[in-house]
């Protein structure tokens, strides 16, 4: 008997729900991918800080207080970020196919980024 091996498949609707616009890119914060890749936020960018050169400002960038309040306002889902001091970063698709290579999570192997809608 064969064994498969079933790859995770995300429905389109629910990352297409996590991409933001931020400075004209389409980006998704490190907490929804991390989601994602069933990872924690605090090992992705464990990870991220451990490749840095991996990724350059193209890749993913940290937002600002003012851009936080602003996330917090637009979108429902984000709403826990308004009680963390920390700024979190945030990834263009590059970013993510990135975090996918560097990041050793059986779900995050599976899974294959599916490119932002351009």
């Amino acid at each position: 008997m064969s064994k498969t091996k079933s790859i995770a498949k995300i429905p389109d609707e629910i990352i297409i729900n996590k991409i933001i616009v931020l400075r004209d890119k389409k980006v998704m914060i490190d907490r929804d991918l991390a989601e994602l890749y069933g990872v924690t936020t605090k090992r992705l960018n464990e990870q991220v800080k451990r490749n840095l050169k991996r990724f350059p400002d193209d890749f993913m960038f940290q937002i600002t207080k003012e851009e936080k309040g602003e996330l917090i306002l637009q979108f429902e889902h984000l709403n826990g970020l308004k009680f963390s001091p920390v700024l979190p970063y945030v990834f263009t698709e590059y970013g993510a196919v990135m975090l996918a290579s560097v990041l050793n999570s059986e779900k995050a192997i599976e899974v294959i980024p599916i490119p932002f809608i351009f």
